[in-house]
């Protein structure tokens, strides 16, 4: 065990209110049978595992949850992004005869981080853990992890980075060298002294989550790094080692866009969380796109040889098309389009980008008119253009349902 930083510690409180004692209100509760967990007491742990198509692992991972906390007064909340392999359909079938079982399903809204903070919020227990649905996580640890917050922990990690920790069968060689930069990079701008700061299997006190969960950011996949940053050093952290498993079934969700959101998620916050993630990804678009106007409009010129005209035409409705496929892949994922909509949603991206364009210009114009500098009038007229594309794309185009 790994013991980093020091605080005060944490307690979890536990609130209830005096029984109605009147005649109805006895007939009342004699009548409310369901759910039978209201009549229990509040679940010193709760679990919170957030899922996208995992339901060939709900069963197995309730199964091994019910066998290693026996003894605890422990529930398990899956929050499930909307899965169309009908695996929230699943949790709640199971949570029908099993009290310890709760599901949330979230519509219109996806990520990982998102779907832990409402999990954690949802919870009156005061110790909550996440962990992910796809068994790689070893569910043996959490005892021993509840334990340490018995002991005065605030934050245990598990971590495959200290003595007896691996990561060797559950990630490729890429993946593992990819995953050991993030972690250098996360320690090295966060000045963490956690192993595994990119983990996603940790127990924390409810209550330090209560406390920053409007400072964190609900887009993204690394709640951990997000923790760690937002708290400072004012948690005492623990670290327990475990072994990173295979995945039994299902498709890993880690990929570029992973990668490219856990980016944005450093650059926001080095910025001081002052602008959004989703925004730091929609202003990167852009920029890809200037790189791919300028090619097109060479190629036009030079190859096609096209007037400066047509071929300025031709580049900007090129890279228009650019950034919007590329904010459909990433920035909006988890509202991405698809089929008629997609070609509804390129048709208004064409028009808010063309009135963002007139916008861009005409600040630009004003600010230069009172002597400032060319460079100074075309940023700000940059920023007006992109905050009203990124304000039209988010309302609009990529609205949540």
């Amino acid at each position: 065990m790994v013991q980093i930083g020091s605080r005060s510690r944490i307690s979890g409180s536990r609130s209830t209110s005096a029984p109605d004692k009147t005649a109805s209100g006895v007939q009342a509760a004699r009548a409310v049978s369901w759910p039978p967990s209201i009549h229990g007491p509040v679940a010193e742990l709760t679990v919170v595992v957030p899922t996208y198509a995992e339901r060939d692992n709900i069963a197995e991972l309730v199964r091994r949850l019910t066998s290693i906390l026996a003894g605890i007064d422990w529930e398990v909340v899956f929050v499930d992004d909307d899965s169309p392999d009908g695996t929230s359909a699943l949790a709640k079938s199971i949570a029908s005869t099993d009290p310890h079982i709760r599901c949330i399903r979230r519509v219109g809204r996806r990520g990982l981080s998102g779907a832990c903070i409402e999990g954690i919020l949802s919870s009156s227990a005061p110790v909550v853990a996440v962990m992910d649905a796809d068994l790689q996580h070893d569910e043996t640890l959490l005892p021993q992890m509840l334990q340490a917050i018995h002991g005065g922990a605030d934050l245990v990690v598990a971590s495959r980075y200290v003595a007896g920790g691996s990561a060797e069968q559950g990630f490729s060689g890429l993946r593992r060298w990819g995953s050991g930069l993030a972690t250098g990079m996360a320690r090295i701008l966060t000045g963490t002294q956690v192993s595994d700061p990119m983990s996603g299997f940790f127990m924390i006190r409810r209550e330090a989550i209560e406390e920053h969960a409007e400072a964190l950011a609900k887009e993204g996949y690394k709640l951990l790094l997000d923790i760690l940053w937002t708290t400072g050093k004012s948690l005492k952290i623990m670290e327990l080692a475990y072994r990173f498993r295979e995945r039994r079934s299902g498709e890993s969700k880690l990929d570029a866009r992973v990668t490219i959101d856990y980016l944005g998620l450093l650059f926001s916050k080095l910025l001081g969380g002052v602008l959004p993630v989703r925004f730091l990804m929609f202003g990167a678009v852009g920029l890809s796109g200037v790189g791919v106007h300028l090619l097109v409009l060479g190629y036009a010129l030079s190859t096609l040889r096209l007037s400066f005209e047509w071929s300025q035409l031709t580049a900007v409705i090129a890279a228009m098309t650019w950034n919007f496929i590329l904010n459909n892949q990433l920035t909006y994922r988890d509202a991405r389009l698809s089929g008629w909509r997609f070609v509804g949603g390129l048709m208004m991206f064409y028009l808010a980008c063309s009135i963002g364009s007139i916008g861009n210009v005409g600040v630009a114009s004003w600010i230069y008119s009172y002597h400032a500098t060319a460079w100074v009038a075309g940023l700000a007229g940059a920023i007006i253009g992109a905050v009203f594309n990124y304000a039209v794309s988010s309302a609009l185009i990529w609205k949540r349902k």
